[in-house]
């Protein structure tokens, strides 16, 4: 019997990135959306893990930049917004899921998302929250979810866990958690 729900964050409670919010960041520092967009993801694993947010733009930049450089700055509270348009669908659903179940959240996010994640009002339905920069583990690297069930004191059957990728749901459901990809199962109403 399922005793919590495990969400992700990205693109299950928020929407996919929006094309302008990241064609802006690439305006932003100078480059090309199509680099950017490489630069982006190919470095974003670390910064994912918890690496600091000054090392992760450099690495986008292809340059050293201060930890207290303004770019740095503007450029965490660009990608935070990005990743802030919210599912109102999942947001409706979490309202239903919090009354027959325990909520737990596993996202791989930096920490200005996990930060911004933390302070928002509907998070308070989660009574945990697991964050891959605060664990210095990403999804779906088995030993994150080992580390959520050791947190949450659950057996893997007393899971099921929700997610976009389905190398995550893959991992998750070798340990024997209920795996489930999203939005192929729709624990949530959908509009036709």
């Amino acid at each position: 019997m399922t005793t919590w729900m495990l969400l992700d964050y990205g693109e299950v409670i928020s929407m996919p990135q929006p094309s302008d919010a990241t064609a802006s960041m690439a305006k932003l520092i100078g480059q090309d959306e199509a680099t950017f967009h490489d630069r982006y993801w190919r470095h974003r694993e670390a910064y994912d893990r918890g690496q600091a947010s000054h090392l992760y733009w450099g690495s986008v930049l292809g340059r050293t930049l201060a930890d207290d450089d303004p770019l740095v700055a503007k450029l965490e509270a660009a990608d935070v917004e990005s990743w802030f348009h919210l599912n109102p669908e999942t947001l409706r659903g979490i309202e239903d899921l919090a009354g027959r179940h325990r909520l737990a959240l596993l996202s791989n996010a930096p920490e200005p998302l996990a930060a911004a994640i933390d302070d928002a009002p509907w998070a308070a339905a989660f009574s945990h929250r697991f964050y891959s920069c605060r664990m210095a583990l990403t999804k779906p690297d088995p030993a994150i979810f080992e580390e959520v069930l050791r947190r949450l004191d659950a057996a893997p059957g007393d899971v099921t866990f929700l997610d976009d990728r389905a190398a995550n749901v893959r991992a998750a459901a070798a340990l024997g958690i209920n795996a489930l990809l999203y939005p192929e199962w729709p624990p949530f109403p959908r509009s036709g």
